[in-house]
């Protein structure tokens, strides 16, 4: 699923070629990608781009008239830039955006399609689609650890809740958990202080590393390379590969689709983590699938 990181690079490019330009049609091919029918779809044709902002994991596209387009991709969902319309209209697309200045294709691999697509009017309609998690980059240490220790969640099931923290998922909750040097399964009202700061800095760092990776990558090119599962990540994706601290072997947890990638030496103190107290403790604690986590409404 992209996160933060992969977000942040695509508005980014994606304001260098329709900011300002007029969206001139939609056309969706999946029925199951739209999920509002006021304000309808048309609605949006014929108006100009003016604003570009992430909501969490979503891409809001803002017109003129104050209306928005919000977008999330989820697992599968991947966007693709064509200078050319003829270029776009070639692919299995589930939606086709066709601006002034070219054309954003969505496609969304597998047979579940999961994407979604709203439209809705100003920022109440944006505020209804957020799940207030922290933005992490806007808030100080002290509005970090209530958040954080408001219930008493695994961490990597509060890194990952978009009602607690905006922006993370699988893939970076994995490489944050290490680079703090943190258990994925510490429960998040047994922190101490110390670890609070050392898990906040290890938030920002991490997201302004791969921020930067991202940009570095993509260059002037529209991003499409966006996966979950990158070579130079240090444990996500890496089960059975030697930490790039310690060398000792990555290991992971699996609950339902959910995943989780750490090193026993550097995060656990040495114990591998598997246990019947560690099922009982994610069958509490761990929704079965992503998706799940992602449509949390609102505490």
């Amino acid at each position: 699923m992209p996160e933060l990181p992969d977000i942040v690079v695509y508005i980014e490019a994606l304001e260098r070629r329709i900011q300002g330009s007029i969206l001139e049609r939609v056309r969706i091919a999946s029925p199951f990608l739209l999920r509002t029918a006021v304000p309808p779809l048309s609605s949006v044709e014929g108006k100009k781009i003016v604003e570009l902002r992430r909501l969490g994991k979503r891409i809001c596209f803002g017109l003129e008239g104050d209306l928005w387009l919000v977008l999330h991709l989820m697992i599968a969902g991947r966007l693709h830039w064509y200078d050319e319309r003829a270029k776009a209209a070639k692919g299995r697309s589930v939606a086709v955006f066709e601006f002034s200045t070219g054309s954003l294709t969505l496609t969304e691999a597998g047979t579940q399609k999961r994407a979604s697509l709203h439209v809705v009017q100003g920022e109440a309609g944006l505020d209804n689609l957020n799940p207030g998690g922290l933005e992490i980059f806007d808030a100080a240490t002290e509005e970090f650890a209530r958040a954080l220790r408001a219930r008493n969640h695994t961490l990597k099931r509060a890194l990952t809740d978009p009602r607690i923290l905006s922006g993370i998922g699988n893939a970076y909750s994995d490489e944050i958990l290490f680079e703090a040097k943190l258990s994925p399964f510490t429960l998040t009202q047994k922190l101490t202080d110390k670890d609070i700061e050392q898990l906040f800095a290890a938030i920002k760092r991490t997201l302004t590393d791969w921020v930067e990776r991202l940009r570095s990558e993509a260059k002037d090119r529209f991003p499409e390379k966006v996966t979950a599962f990158r070579p130079d990540m240090a444990t996500h994706g890496k089960y059975g590969e030697p930490c790039p601290r310690c060398g000792s072997k990555i290991q992971r947890i699996r609950y339902g689709s959910n995943e989780t990638n750490y090193c026993p030496t550097c995060q656990t103190g040495g114990k591998l983590l598997a246990d019947r107290a560690l099922s009982r403790l994610l069958k509490e604690d761990w929704p079965r699938t992503p998706e799940e986590l992602e449509n949390l409404g609102r505490r």
